[in-house]
């Protein structure tokens, strides 16, 4: 008989926006647990997550981090993800791992953009959450209105299962709906009472709420409900854990991390309603359930390339991952030896036999692994699907300012762009200038920093660029090419006809096709592997557009008709006349220039919106929302990401400091 994972295990992410308290959040769970023994502050550099010296002095987190506690005899494996959209290719890859996630969110701000991203991220891999609205504690905290704002900007249906104790400075602690106690937190101790008389008619009412909503969306609670007209605390605790693993609902919590309030609460409902391992579907086509006994199968989701050693961490899915043991890199088609298995706790790791299914760990011994790749037992192969790098924005030239560590440089950029796949290096053809590119003006900065901290390298930065790229506005049809080459021996010959026209809506935004690629040859005048060969030429051909050497996309190329040559005609010959085709339809079509753009919420006191929305109009910047919040005031707007590097200073200046602003990416524009 197999045995089964472990039921007691949770692993589980820490998702936010920047500055909503993700951090603290890990911290006070971390003390709660007893895995540490004094509360980690992020003012004060002294959190066990954020580790990394820019993490402290910046008070961001840039990498996730992994950390395992204990509560109510299950093993919790957390990671804290960054949660500036700079760094959202790091909460990709975690996403890519975890089964669950606790998603917090200001009780002031609500659902701010970053938040929104991540949610969309999570929802990509199925990663089913609970939400926790942090700082009642603040001035203007709402929990109403935070749960109306994940009704409205998420679509997602929100379960309150807490009514708050007083408000703002008052909080002191929360209903718990579904058990119908008091929690409350005096002095630093946690107590649970019966509920306060004076509260006592709003949680049965709230309860009633909560009942009413969980049994329109799950059927056996609405038996239940139509039955006796009420629903048992057991029936309520399954129907919610169900609706949660299913994506149905998310259960919502609320308190105050930084004083210690509503941390008790949020561990129970984790492991009350999000899922153990075994809960998850089965990888691999389906084919690999979450069982220790299975053939191994996990994924690298990080490398950690230090001069100290390479490490890699993995989350095992099926199977058992020992010391000692060879696995499969099926993205190499290599086989690498596993020479040790770590439990990691942040910056400190443990030695362990072994990791069975559903456990996160590192690993050292493999040399060629990249994060995205399943390593799985040689005699079983199978791939998993890895989480696919987000593509660049920014590009800044680097160079050494001694010429004998140009080598050195080249290595240690090698090294970041192993650690981080969203950084991509480069040798501009026409400079010889290296290149680094990534998702941002402060991605950047961190990478260069670490360049010069952890390598010890002494290097100049120019100016950030953007990533522009092209696009047909208006297309050419019928464009013939006939790629003939005859230099003795067997010769090439492909005759091809394309369309090429701009997709509908093709203006590069998130989301939307950047290629398409048909063809409406019949009579098998070209065969189907030549067809295969004409849409890679075609994809070559977009690497660089006639306008400025940028990247081309949102085209449709359509091959219409075409002629071989029964000896000289080759996958080879019909590669080359996509290529040459498309890039002669495209110097006949009409293009564009495009740009990246970005969602800017800036937050500032109601006194300098007048300044804030005129700078704005000074970046190219489109307004597309104002709001008042708490006494301040939040403009949404569309800026060129060329015209936001050097924002945050001038922010600073024309608010005295006050004013705070955060950005998403939103997809390319034209550009004048």
């Amino acid at each position: 008989m197999r045995s089964l994972p472990n039921p007691q295990v949770r692993n589980l992410g820490i998702l936010a926006h920047v500055d909503a308290g993700k951090t603290t959040v890990t911290e006070r769970i971390l003390f709660l647990t007893g895995a540490v023994h004094k509360r980690g502050e992020v003012h004060d550099g002294t959190t066990v997550t954020d580790f990394d010296p820019q993490e402290r002095e910046r008070g961001i987190t840039i990498s996730a981090a992994a950390v395992t506690c204990s509560w109510a005899g299950h093993e919790l494996t957390l990671i804290d993800t960054p949660g500036h959209v700079d760094f959202s290719d790091e909460v990709e890859r975690a996403l890519r791992v975890l089964d669950g996630a606790v998603a917090v969110f200001d009780a002031v701000a609500g659902v701010e953009p970053q938040s929104e991203s991540v949610w969309r991220q999570a929802d990509r891999y199925g990663v089913p959450r609970i939400a926790f609205v942090n700082k009642m504690d603040r001035a203007g905290a709402d929990l109403d209105a935070a749960v109306a704002s994940i009704r409205a900007r998420l679509g997602t249906v929100p379960l309150p299962v807490q009514l708050p104790l007083g408000r703002e400075d008052d909080f002191r602690g929360v209903v718990d709906l579904v058990r119908m106690r008091a929690y409350g937190w005096e002095d630093g101790t946690f107590a649970e009472t019966d509920v306060p008389a004076a509260h006592r008619d709003e949680a049965v009412r709230r309860r009633r709420l909560l009942e009413e909503a969980v049994a329109e969306l799950h059927p056996d609670a609405l038996d239940e409900f139509c039955v006796t007209g009420s629903l048992a605390e057991g029936t309520l605790v399954r129907a919610l854990r169900e609706l949660t693993l299913q994506g149905a609902a998310v259960v919502v919590l609320c308190g105050a991390a930084y004083r210690d309030r509503g941390v008790e609460p949020l561990l129970d409902a984790v492991v009350a309603y999000l899922p153990a391992p075994a809960d998850r579907p089965p990888v691999g086509g389906g084919e690999r359930a979450a069982d220790p006994d299975a053939p191994l199968v996990a994924l690298a989701f990080k490398v950690s390339a230090a001069p100290t050693g390479r490490m890699t961490y993995v989350r095992v899915y099926a199977g058992t991952l020992r010391q000692g043991s060879t696995v499969l890199d099926t993205a190499t088609g290599r086989t690498e030896r596993i020479s040790r298995v770590l439990r990691v706790q942040a910056d400190r790791t443990v030695d362990v036999p072994g990791a069975a299914a559903g456990e996160i760990v590192a690993v050292v011994g493999p040399k060629t692994v990249r994060a995205g790749a399943t390593l799985c037992a040689p005699e079983a192969p199978v791939v998993l699907e890895p989480p696919v790098p987000a593509a660049p924005v920014v590009s800044v030239a680097v160079e050494a300012r001694r010429s004998t560590d140009t080598g050195r440089l080249a290595t240690a950029l090698a090294r970041l762009a192993e650690e981080d796949p969203s950084l991509v290096v480069r040798t501009d053809p026409e400079t010889g200038q290296t290149v680094l590119s990534g998702l941002g003006e402060l991605h950047l900065e961190v990478a260069v920093e670490k360049l010069r901290r952890e390598r010890g390298l002494e290097v100049t930065a120019g100016r950030p660029q953007v990533a522009y790229r092209e696009t047909v506005t208006k297309g050419v049809t019928g464009l013939l090419y006939r790629h003939v080459k005859q230099d003795g021996g067997a010769g090439q010959f492909a005759h091809v006809v394309i369309d090429v026209q701009p997709l509908s809506g093709a203006d590069g935004a998130e989301g939307e096709e950047e290629f398409v690629f048909t063809s409406t040859v019949t009579g098998g005048r070209v065969p189907q592997e030549y067809v295969r060969a004409v849409e890679a030429g075609c994809r070559d051909a977009l690497a660089d557009g006639p306008l400025g050497g940028h990247p081309v996309t949102g085209v449709r190329v359509t091959l219409t008709d075409g002629a071989t040559h029964p000896k000289d005609s080759s996958e080879l010959a019909f590669r080359a006349a996509g290529r040459f085709a498309l890039r002669e339809a495209l110097r006949s079509s009409v293009l564009a220039l495009l740009e990246p753009v970005a969602e800017v919420t800036v937050t500032v006191p109601g006194d300098s919106v007048g300044t804030v929305l005129g700078d704005l109009a000074a970046r190219r910047g489109r307004v597309t929302d104002s709001e008042v919040r708490g006494g301040t005031s939040v403009v949404t707007a569309t800026v060129p990401l060329a015209e936001l590097f050097g924002y945050a200073t001038r922010l600073r200046g024309r608010t005295q400091g006050r004013g705070t602003f955060t950005t998403r990416p939103a997809g390319y524009a034209p550009a004048p």
